[in-house]
């Protein structure tokens, strides 16, 4: 194995664990749960879950491999709105199928990269100097997401403790 092999696994890895934690973080929650806000700004698990899928669409998707189309409801999650709280009316079963599928096709995406590659597409008027820095920000969002929801879980039922288990 090279250095960057080594390397790569170690990433994949990392953004794994957060993956894997943000679906323990939510399991078991109720569906009533999951569309309930419990603080000030209104997200609620359903939206910040969905989230991290369109997220995972666009920097794996978008930015990597240079694809255009535009991330529709169609694949179950709807276009990011700065402005606007995580909030999604998809059954918590649909969010988790498509937040697995697109992380499916992240991976597939960096099986297939050398992490040093530089991406096809872009990140609105920003250049992404390449795969590792992808992979990094990703690590970065999941594990971020994965505390708010954390924290969302104790308000909601009192459940701690549960992120990758």
């Amino acid at each position: 194995m090279t250095e960057e092999d080594d390397e790569k696994a170690a990433l994949i890895s990392f953004l794994e664990y957060q993956r894997a934690s943000v679906r323990s973080i939510v399991e078991g929650l109720s569906e009533e749960g999951w569309h309930t806000s419990v603080v000030p700004s209104g997200w609620t698990p359903a939206g910040f879950v969905e989230h991290l899928g369109g997220a995972e669409f666009h920097w794996f998707q978008q930015v990597i491999e240079g694809d255009v189309e535009d991330f529709s409801s169609e694949e179950g999650f709807v276009p990011y709105d700065p402005y606007a709280a995580f909030v999604s009316d998809l059954p918590s079963a649909e969010i988790l199928r498509n937040y697995k599928e697109t992380c499916d096709l992240s991976d597939a995406v960096l099986a297939r990269t050398s992490m040093s590659a530089k991406p096809k597409g872009r990140h609105g008027d920003e250049e992404v100097p390449n795969v590792r820095w992808v992979v990094l920000h990703m690590i970065e969002e999941t594990a971020t997401h994965s505390g708010h929801l954390e924290i969302a879980r104790e308000l909601l039922d009192g459940q701690v403790r549960l992120g990758n288990r």
